[in-house]
Parts: C-alpha cells; sequence; structure tokens
C-alpha cells in the first residue's frame, strides 16, 4: 500500500467519525506528505488547516492511521506543502495557488480597489460603490465557540482566494459579525494585494442596480462591473428570494465568477435551503462550496467583545459591570456595542464614574426587550415535550417514531429562531445529534409555517408558554 492508498483509507475511517461539513473542509488537499519508521507527516494547503488538525481532528487522525495500519504511529506531525501532481488531491481537485505582488498599500475608499493601472475601477453608478470598512479586520473579530468555523474558513478564502471554499457562505442571524467577516476578507485581500479588483455590494443594491441596468438598457455595463472582479461580496443574500429576474441574473454571474476561480462570499441570515422561494439551481450554486453557521455568542465571549472595544474607546469598566452588560444583551452584537457606547457617552456627559448600580437603570430597556431569551435550551425543550404530553427525555432519545419526531422538530425550530443557537449547538441540546438533522429540522418547519395554520397556532402558544414559565 502506497501513501496515496493509505491516505485514502484514513480517509475514509475518518470521515465516519465527522459531519460531512468538517470533514470537507479539514481533510481537502491534505495528503500523506512522508510515512517511515512510524514517523508520518501529513501535508495541509494552509496554517489554517494545520491549526485545526492539531487542536481538533490529531485523536481520530492517530487513530484511524493505527487502525489501518496495524503498526503503532510513534510520530504524527502536520506540514505546510502542496503535492505536486495532480493526483494528490485526495478529496475534490487541488485549489490553484495564487502568487500575489505586494507593492504599497495604496488607499481606496470603495468596494472596487486599485486596478493594475492604478486608474479608479469604480463604476460610476453609486448603487456597486460601497465602502469596505477598513476598522473591520480579522485581528479585531473575537472568535469563540459560534463562530471559529466561520472565522478560519474567512482567513482561508483571504489567503487563498478562488482555491478551497468557493463560494464561501456565512449565515446566522442579524448582528453576529457575518458583515465584519466579509470586510474582513476584504481587507486582508488588499493588504495582501492593493491592485486586486473587490467589489462587496448587499442583496438590495445588486437588485436595484440590475433593475436600473434594464431600465436605461445598460446590459452590458452592469455585466461588465460585476464580471471582472477578483473577490465578489454580497450581504444578506435572502432578499433575492421571489426576484425571479434577479436570480437570473445573479445565477448567470456566479457562474461567469466561479468559473474564472474568483472567489465568491456570501452572507445570509439563514441557510440556501431556507430561502424560499429560491430556485434550486441557484440553490446548489450557493451550497456548492463551504456553508458555515454563526451562532449567539457564549457570555465569556461576549465579555471579551467588551473589553476589547473598551481598550478601542480607551476606557476601563470593571469587570462586574461588563459581565452585566454581557448578561443582559446577548443575541446581538451590534445591540452589545450600542449599549457600551450609550454607558460610555452618559458617564462621560454626567462627569461619573461608572459603577454597577449607575449602569443597570441605563440598561433598563435592554433588559425588558430581551427578557424573553433568558430562557434556557433545556426549559425550552421541557415546554415543548409538555405541550405534546412527553418527557423531555423522549426528545433527547434516539427514537425516530413521528410522535416524537415532529415535536423534536419544532424544539430545533425554536432553538434556531427563538433563542439563535448554532445548528451544531441544537444537536448537542437535542440528544447530541449531528447539525445537519438540526438544519433540516428548521428548514422543514419553516416551509410548513406557510401553509400549515394549526402550526401557526402550536407555536404561537409554544411561545406564551415559553415566556410567561
Amino acid at each position: 500500500m502506497n501513501t496515496h492508498e493509505l491516505w485514502q483509507a484514513v480517509l475514509g475511517e475518518v470521515e465516519l467519525k465527522l459531519s460531512r461539513a468538517n470533514f470537507t473542509t479539514w481533510f481537502r488537499d491534505t495528503f500523506i506528505s512522508e510515512c517511515q519508521n512510524g514517523q508520518v507527516i501529513i501535508g495541509v494547503p494552509n496554517n489554517f488547516t494545520l491549526t485545526w488538525l492539531e487542536k481538533k481532528y490529531h485523536r481520530e487522525i492517530l487513530e484511524s492511521l493505527q487502525n489501518v495500519t496495524q503498526e503503532p504511529v510513534r510520530s504524527l506531525t502536520y506540514r505546510i506543502e502542496t503535492k505536486a501532481k495532480p493526483a494528490a488531491a485526495v478529496i475534490l481537485k487541488e485549489a490553484p495557488v495564487i502568487v500575489v505582488q505586494q507593492p504599497p498599500r495604496q488607499q481606496e475608499d470603495y468596494g472596487f480597489i486599485q486596478t493594475d493601472s492604478g486608474a479608479s475601477a469604480k463604476s460610476n453608478n453609486p448603487t456597486s460603490n460601497i465602502a469596505i470598512n477598513a476598522n473591520y479586520t480579522f485581528s479585531n473579530f473575537v472568535v469563540g465557540k459560534q463562530n471559529e468555523l466561520a472565522h478560519a474558513a474567512a482567513q482561508a478564502v483571504a489567503a487563498q482566494p478562488g482555491g478551497t471554499y468557493n463560494p464561501l457562505f456565512i449565515y446566522g442571524g442579524v448582528g453576529l459579525g457575518k458583515t465584519h467577516l466579509l470586510h474582513a476578507i476584504a481587507n486582508e485581500m488588499r493588504r495582501q494585494n492593493p491592485n486586486c479588483r473587490i467589489l462587496y455590494v448587499t442583496c438590495e443594491h445588486f437588485t436595484n442596480d440590475f433593475i436600473n441596468s434594464v431600465r436605461l438598457g445598460k446590459g452590458k455595463e452592469f455585466k461588465d462591473r460585476y464580471r471582472n472582479v477578483d473577490l465578489f461580496l454580497v450581504d444578506d443574500i435572502q432578499f433575492i428570494s421571489g426576484k425571479d429576474a434577479t436570480q437570473e441574473e445573479f445565477f448567470h454571474t456566479f457562474n461567469a465568477l466561479h468559473q474564472d476561480n474568483r472567489q465568491i462570499v456570501i452572507t445570509s441570515d439563514r441557510a440556501p435551503k431556507a430561502i424560499q422561494p429560491l430556485e434550486k439551481r441557484l440553490q446548489s450554486r450557493l451550497e456548492w462550496g463551504m456553508l458555515v453557521d454563526i451562532g449567539t455568542p457564549d457570555l465569556e465571549t461576549r465579555i471579551a467583545i467588551l473589553q476589547k472595544k473598551c481598550l478601542e474607546k480607551g476606557v476601563l469598566l470593571d469587570r462586574d459591570i461588563l459581565h452585566y452588560v454581557a448578561s443582559v444583551i446577548y443575541s446581538n452584537i451590534r445591540e452589545l456595542e450600542g449599549a457600551l457606547t450609550k454607558i460610555i457617552a452618559f458617564h462621560q456627559f454626567k462627569n461619573l464614574v461608572p459603577s454597577l448600580e449607575s449602569v443597570k437603570p441605563i440598561l433598563a430597556s435592554f433588559e425588558s426587550e430581551n427578557a424573553k431569551k433568558t430562557v434556557t435550551a433545556r426549559q425550552l425543550i421541557s415546554v415543548v415535550a409538555e405541550y405534546f404530553d412527553l418527557h423531555p427525555e423522549d426528545l433527547l432519545g434516539k427514537s425516530r417514531e413521528k410522535r416524537l419526531a415532529f415535536p423534536r422538530q419544532i424544539a430545533m425550530y425554536l432553538l434556531r429562531e427563538e433563542m439563535k443557537n448554532s445548528y451544531p449547538a441544537i444537536g448537542n441540546e437535542l440528544g447530541g445529534r449531528d447539525h445537519t438533522t438540526a438544519m433540516h429540522a428548521y428548514t422543514k418547519i419553516f416551509e410548513m409555517l406557510s401553509h400549515d395554520d394549526k402550526l401557526q397556532k402550536d407555536l404561537e402558544l409554544l411561545k406564551q408558554r415559553l415566556y410567561s414559565s
């Protein structure tokens, strides 16, 4: 058995232990670089993959290697390198290596960055000239359990655009950092290559720009503007729902860019399957590359975000104040930052030293608004179980009986919709199920709500019980 065959066998075992998304993300373009005398070196495409395999999947790889070889592995290490021959691509075709020059950084305020000639590539149409925020970088993005995969994938895209994860589709609730990651990718690519062409638009801007091009007979200008970029960033793609002509144009734009290995990054508040109505062929394109979910940050991450913002603003707040703010506001990072700004402005205006007693009245409105979010996942599961005359253990168990499966799917939907939990977290809460099961449950209930009046009433009653208990 040569090293290629050995690694294929190892991957076959590893795949059984992981979700499909994680397996595809972290084991694509990996291979055995060296294997002799019980010492194995795994070749990986970039530093992000190296770090992730070392920290997350080292044990699984080691166990699988020993199972396949039936011999002890004395040393297992990882090294960044690329296999010379195309045949070495063990999962998907090898991504092209993009080499860029790094001339002195140039300043540019708009979505398009300077072209090779130094002339601005901005369009005369203001709808396509959305500024990229220079303050949104990877260095000031606070990483936690709920966003570490999205953060790592975004860094990989910036390091190798048009390669491993194309398109990258990031989805999650409002104010959780999706737009921050879009801008961070743009800023990192601009840092590496100031001459690359970058276009950032919201779905609304893309739609308006397309409508204007049709109305004014400027279809060619529209195509030239959107299909001649190195990085295409689209925010809030869910608003393309129901717009047939816009979907058609976006589909062709996507294909043109993807065929030229141009990087596409898209954000949404939901997974592609939950965007309805959406053309099947466009849905398949959006799911083509890497799908990553951003969930609500945990308490430690929220405190870390507040600490970083305090550092940026040059203020110092006691730990108990930060803990209180993070406890009151926890589903939206923008709200978190807004509350911090409000606290700082109030105390500066009053010339007061912030204290827990002076901060609490300021956050009173947030407390009442977010009262329902204090419900725990276990409480929600108990309420759903009781509503359907079941025990919570029934929903956590392995049985797939219809009388249990449907209430379990409703619990998963509410955990996502009301508590903004990530799909992996939902799967863990419901008996350690895979995140794809949670995604399927959410999509199914979401689609049923459009035509099932009884389900709508059931969910309203469940919410009333949940927030009154």
